[in-house]
């Protein structure tokens, strides 16, 4: 049975959760009732509703989206029905039957998509569907919420008669207008209406020449209002009539309710069952905004909510467009108190009060932003105290309040209890507080309570590294400019940077040199060490996840050159095996083009044949027999492999032929001068260039001397300088 106050729900700040579900309802029956939301005390009712949710959540993403189930309260005719002989006005059934034929529409959708919506279907069969509401109402109330004409004979006869009535009035009515307007004893407006009767406009001068009854006149007393006379017996006739269907819609009213006033404890039913489906909405819709999700809800005793946001900061941040840096905390039977050190403003009380929200919105029904592989079980109880609790009320200072809170958690804590403490002993003497907070850790730790507190006092912090199911946790810090990183680092203390944070803050040196010796060596000793601990902490967190990066970085990169082996080698495969069925081809090929050259030579046509037959029999001897749908598996995949290739020739024929094709980039021609050995472009002989004059040269062969022009000769050795 669990049991929560008042003070931890307003210390967790789970009425602000309440509002935002609340806004996201759209009916202010599901409204009130999402402000009403409690942790359930029964287990399976509990996870029915986070179910529920997480089904609705899905209906945004699938194709059968969840139908309209809007509907307009009847609570005042619920009221009315109960009282004996009361009846509802025409407005109040059309609201009833609209209310029935949401339910049922919604009812028929959940039992066609049991298997998308089990938990809500589930819900939904506890409601019985009728049409018998509707069919009722139908038959009385038109869809614009008037009484049918047909509703009952005598409606039916009365109806009749005020028309044919309505019908003299205007004909009457209509002969005294075009009567006194040729006598010009109207005014320019003609006619009116008073009392919700057709009258003449008279100039107040003719008034006592037109016959009739004078209903008014207007403000300056110009024109009188007269009904005529002819059309005053048709009014009045017409006046009874109206009586005798009010009379009538009244019975047929009253009717009708006595009809409908059975159903009175299913139409609580559908109002209860649509206003709660309202509610699932909104949670699902709140759901959607945080990207909640139901984690593994286990018997085994463990809490562990990985990258965790606190819900109210990260839709406070996401209006801003700010970061929320998510925590990962862990709370298990061998580790089941954590101990948060470190300075202000780094984040202690704010993951502290995750743990707590997020624990209370799940076991209220309320899915939670999480990762989808946390996990936690339900506690009976979750304890608080967070927050300057001064009571002036009671007139109990801060550290009274508190003591008298872990009075009431002494009496509480068991091993199915959550507690969460903030500034863990403040209030009172450092020295005296701390030991007493010392006492009250080890008196919790020993109930095998689960809790997680935030402290400044460093014999906690030594309790915590002593007890072997507690452990420490520090808020890092940036080593170099001491700004938080809002990262909860589990496996030591932290510590608070007193003096280095004041010194940050402008605070002179001289003075916190001052501060120093004014406190024990010992403690500053202590803390500085912590201190040095928790940089070198924040540097192997850093090195740690650059190597994790690169780890799988390379984990990534050596699964991506797997696949490209694994492809390659089954090309390979597919290669090889094209290649040896076209050389078995090409060897068949040769065989008969031997015995073609044979018979060629000896015409011998019986050993022709025998020596094909034979060929024919050695490959037949090898094949195996396939069925028809192997042979066409075969063929198709032979044809993938030959237009595979065919594509991977056609690109290298192409390539040689572009090389082929591809200019030839002539070296530039050296210049030649006398005494350098050459020949002619299409000649062997090689001679000595002797003179040259303009464009020619005289080559020297030895035997004789030749005249030739510079560009057909090519240089074979230059002259040495």
């Amino acid at each position: 049975m669990i049991s929560i106050t008042e003070k931890t729900l307003q210390d967790l700040q789970f009425p602000t959760v309440l509002e935002t579900i609340s806004d996201g309802c759209n009916t202010d029956i599901g409204k009130e009732k999402a402000l009403q939301i409690k942790p359930f005390r029964d287990k399976e009712e509990l996870m029915q509703a986070l179910m529920q949710t997480s089904e609705y959540v899905s209906s945004f993403q699938n194709n059968n989206a969840i139908p309209n189930h809007g509907f307009d309260a009847i609570t005042h005719e619920i009221k009315f029905l109960a009282i004996e002989d009361s009846f509802l006005e025409v407005g109040s059934f059309r609201k009833i039957a609209n209310l029935s034929a949401t339910t049922n529409v919604l009812l028929n959708f959940l039992k066609k998509f049991d298997d998308y919506y089990p938990n809500l279907n589930a819900r939904a069969s506890r409601v019985e569907l009728t049409k018998d509401i509707i069919t009722a109402i139908d038959a009385i109330v038109d869809k614009y919420g008037e009484i049918k004409d047909n509703a009952s004979p005598t409606l039916s006869g009365i109806r009749q008669n005020m028309n044919l009535v309505r019908g003299k009035v205007n004909q009457s009515f209509g002969v005294a207008l075009t009567q006194y307007n040729s006598l010009g004893y109207l005014d320019d407006i003609k006619e009116s209406f008073v009392q919700n009767r057709r009258v003449l406009a008279v100039l107040a001068m003719y008034r006592r020449k037109v016959k009739g009854s004078i209903l008014g006149s207007s403000k300056t007393g110009s024109i009188a209002y007269i009904e005529p006379e002819a059309t005053l017996k048709y009014s009045r006739e017409l006046a009874n009539l109206e009586y005798e269907e009010k009379e009538e819609i009244t019975r047929i009213l009253k009717n009708l309710s006595n009809v409908i006033r059975p159903y009175l404890p299913l139409l609580i039913e559908y109002q209860d069952f649509l206003s709660d489906i309202d509610v699932v909405a909104g949670k699902a819709k709140y759901a959607n905004r945080i990207n909640g999700i139901l984690p593994a809800i286990t018997e085994e005793r463990r809490l562990f909510f990985r990258e965790a946001y606190h819900p109210i900061l990260y839709l406070t941040n996401k209006q801003k467009q700010e970061v929320t840096h998510p925590q990962t905390i862990e709370l298990k039977q061998e580790n089941r108190i954590i101990v948060i050190s470190g300075p202000n403003a780094g984040g202690k009380t704010i993951s502290l009060k995750t743990v707590g929200l997020l624990q209370l919105m799940l076991q209220s029904g309320i899915l939670i932003p999480v990762h989808e592989r946390s996990e936690t079980f339900l506690f009976d109880r979750i304890l608080t105290d967070i927050g300057d609790n001064q009571s002036i009320e009671n007139h109990l200072s801060t550290y009274s309040y508190r003591l008298k809170n872990m009075n009431y958690f002494l009496k509480k804590c068991n091993r199915k209890t959550m507690f969460l403490i903030d500034e863990f002993g403040t209030g009172s003497d450092p020295e005296l507080g701390g030991a007493l907070a010392e006492i009250f850790l080890e008196e919790f730790y020993h109930r095998e309570a689960f809790g997680i507190i935030t402290t400044h006092y460093a014999n906690l912090k030594i309790l915590a590294n002593e007890l072997p199911y507690a452990t420490n946790a520090n808020m890092m810090f940036d080593e170099k400019t001491l700004e938080p990183m809002y990262k909860l680092a589990l496996g030591q203390a932290g510590s608070s940077f007193t003096f280095e944070v004041a010194q940050k803050n402008g605070i002179p040196f001289g003075l916190i040199n001052r501060a120093k010796k004014k406190i024990e060596v010992g403690k500053v000793r202590f803390d500085k060490t912590i201190a040095n601990l928790q940089k070198e902490r924040s540097k192997l967190e850093k090195t740690s996840l650059n190597l994790k990066e690169e780890e799988t970085r390379a984990r990534e990169e050596s699964k991506k050159m797997e696949t490209i082996n694994t492809k390659i080698q089954q090309k390979l495969e597919s290669y090889q095996e094209l290649y040896d069925s076209n050389q078995k081809i090409i060897y068949i090929g040769q065989k008969i083009d031997d015995i073609a050259e044979k018979y060629f030579n000896n015409k011998n046509k019986k050993e022709l044949i025998g020596e094909f037959l034979k060929i024919v029999e050695i490959e037949n001897s090898k094949r195996k027999k396939a069925t028809p749908k192997e042979v066409k598996a075969k063929v198709e995949k032979q044809k993938e492999i030959i237009a595979e290739v065919q594509v991977k020739v056609e690109e290298i024929r192409k390539e040689k032929k572009e090389k082929k094709l591809k200019p030839v980039v002539e070296k530039p021609k050296p210049i030649l001068k006398v005494g350098d050995r050459v020949r002619m472009l299409d000649g062997r002989s090689v001679g000595s260039i002797d003179l040259i004059e303009k464009n020619k040269a005289t080559v020297n062969y030895g035997i004789f001397t030749s005249k030739v022009s510079l560009d057909e000769l090519e240089l074979v050795e230059a002259i040495k300088k």
